[in-house]
């Protein structure tokens, strides 16, 4: 039975940080909360990333640290000073645990931080890895700087990866808009509805990072993405079908462009075909690996 490990993580009362700390107390490891008032219990650790600080030895032998902080991109609409918070809370968060971790005199073997697939941009016809060239709309540019932020923690005793994370199929996240316009108005093609989504069961996605913790020596970025994307229609036909709802009412590029701007362009129009091969190369195995069992899981249907 191996060791338990001790992981620190950034972001834990998510819903990917959530599934991600009964993940890892499930295989019996210690689980320790960065929170942003003071700390309740001994696996709680006050901080406060906006100003750049966590106490010198949080992060002193701890065996990983897992970033998963930052402001919603599924917030919508994406206003000036909203494109503004989800750049800053990003790169301060990751600024500060890349500084903890430099000044550790036993630092952590493994960070573990938060990307997106949205570094690739929009990228129809293309198959798309980690060695692809990053795009040049807003989200990329913010996956950039993030990455870039998190990349300063790397030296010879911590490996640094990056979790490009594409559609994460859970209960709340980016499908709790899909849910509420299939339910209130019918689900149809958004825009011409062929862009090909990657997206990934937020079991897998926890379960991903956990292999990438205990399980894996790889480092840079992996793309956590399912292994055989689909279109925006067969997802939000499948999604419909779950509900009982129609799939009729078509949102025309325009109309999605002219309601939601860089947000509908970035989050609903893209087209990007991403490879999970790097991660299953590694030996990571999904539990879901087509979406029909992956919308089932998050709808908690049999």
């Amino acid at each position: 039975m191996p060791e338990p490990l001790t992981i620190v993580i950034a972001g834990a009362s998510g819903m990917i940080g959530s599934e991600l700390s009964n993940q890892l107390t499930a295989a019996g490891h210690r689980v320790v909360r960065l929170v942003r008032r003071p700390a309740e219990t001994p696996d709680e650790c006050e901080w406060d990333p906006a100003a750049g600080l966590l106490a010198a030895d949080a992060l002193n032998g701890v065996d990983a640290v897992v970033n998963l902080s930052g402001a919603s991109i599924s917030r919508l609409p994406w206003t000036a000073s909203y494109k503004k918070q989800i750049l800053s809370s990003r790169i301060q968060a990751t600024s500060t645990l890349a500084t903890a971790i430099g000044r550790a005199a036993k630092p952590p073997a493994v960070f573990i931080s938060g990307s997106a697939v949205g570094f690739y941009g929009d990228r129809p016809n293309e198959r798309l890895d980690e060695a692809s060239e990053p795009g040049t709309a807003f989200l990329a540019m913010v996956v950039r700087a993030w990455e870039a932020a998190a990349q300063s923690a790397a030296s010879a005793s911590t490996r640094v990866v990056l979790v490009r994370t594409g559609l994460v199929l859970g209960s709340g996240g980016a499908l709790t808009p899909l849910k509420i316009i299939a339910k209130l108005f019918g689900a149809g093609p958004l825009g011409s509805g062929r862009q090909v989504w990657p997206w990934i069961s937020l079991h897998d996605e926890a379960a991903a990072i956990v292999h990438l913790i205990s399980d894996s020596k790889l480092e840079g970025a992996v793309n956590l993405v399912g292994p055989r994307p689909v279109t925006a229609t067969v997802l939000n036909r499948a999604l419909a079908s779950m509900l009982n709802r129609p799939f009729w009412l078509p949102a025309p590029r325009w109309a999605i462009v002219a309601a939601l701007g860089d947000a509908g362009r970035e989050l609903l129009l893209a087209d990007q075909d991403v490879s999970a091969a790097r991660l299953t190369d590694d030996g990571f195995r999904f539990t879901h690996s087509d979406v029909q069992s992956a919308l089932k899981a998050a709808l908690k249907l049999p």
